[in-house]
């Protein structure tokens, strides 16, 4: 048990730090949903008139309903970079190290994808803390009720990045699949207007953002941001963290995943 612990320990520990010395990725993590946050919700509360009025039937500015999704666009991107780095230490051998170790593979997949999941949460607490300051502000009591929340979610984003990188087996090519497997989920789900306005557009659009997990990560941290639970989103996040985490320990395999046929 105290190998166990060690290898957690280390692992998460090695990112954290990894993650801190690189603060040209820290900057670029908060740039991005900070730039839709104060730039592109003015435009989007003026083209849409009025106030969004949210699940929990109440009026509140357009950026403070965005805010849950930007939220998940922080941890939807975290989990990407967190991937492309495995790809690079696979590249450069590290990764290959690690997962020879006598311990399980899974366990060590598992580790990596808590230590993603810490670095996102951090990042999402200075954004919350930027935007305290600009007024955006939420319940206090809800800043501990998205802890749970931010954990799933970030798991389950963690683990679809992870199994994407079990698909690439070069660095140039996993910054295509990022950008072809990012945009389609975060403009297609409810980051940044509510489904019943994309009902409105296109039934067809509607029903593929909500069967998007994005979506149901996005729904589950903003009910929990104001002390309530979707139980419909808990329960798609919970199933999608399940089955993205097997098949991406299946991918991560030699004898049983992809990882022989890419080498071959």
């Amino acid at each position: 048990m105290l190998h166990y612990f060690r290898a957690l320990y280390g692992i998460v520990t090695r990112e954290l730090w990894r993650f801190l010395s690189q603060r040209g990725r820290f900057l670029a993590a908060l740039v991005r949903p900070l730039v839709w946050l104060f730039i592109f919700a003015a435009g989007f509360r003026s083209a849409l008139g009025i106030a969004i009025i949210p699940p929990y039937d109440t009026y509140i500015p357009y950026e403070v309903y965005i805010s849950p999704g930007l939220i998940g666009m922080i941890q939807l991107f975290n989990g990407m970079q967190s991937s492309l780095s495995m790809v690079y230490d696979r590249e450069m051998g590290s990764m290959r190290v690690l997962l020879v170790t006598p311990l399980p593979r899974w366990f060590l997949l598992v580790c990596k994808l808590l230590a993603s999941t810490a670095v996102s949460i951090m990042q999402v607490f200075v954004f919350l803390l930027i935007a305290w300051f600009y007024d955006i502000q939420a319940p206090l009591q809800g800043y501990l009720w998205i802890l749970p929340a931010l954990l799933l979610s970030g798991l389950m984003l963690g683990a679809l990045g992870m199994l994407l990188s079990s698909f690439v087996n070069q660095l140039e090519n996993f910054a295509g699949v990022m950008n072809f497997v990012i945009f389609p989920m975060f403009f297609l789900s409810s980051a940044l207007y509510p489904l019943w306005k994309m009902q409105e557009s296109s039934e067809l659009l509607y029903t593929l953002a909500k069967y998007n997990p994005f979506t149901q990560a996005v729904e589950l941290i903003r009910f929990a941001l104001y002390g309530k639970i979707n139980d419909d989103a808990l329960l798609f996040t919970a199933v999608s963290l399940v089955v993205f985490l097997l098949l991406a320990i299946w991918g991560y395999n030699p004898s049983k995943g992809l990882m022989p046929r890419k080498q071959g």
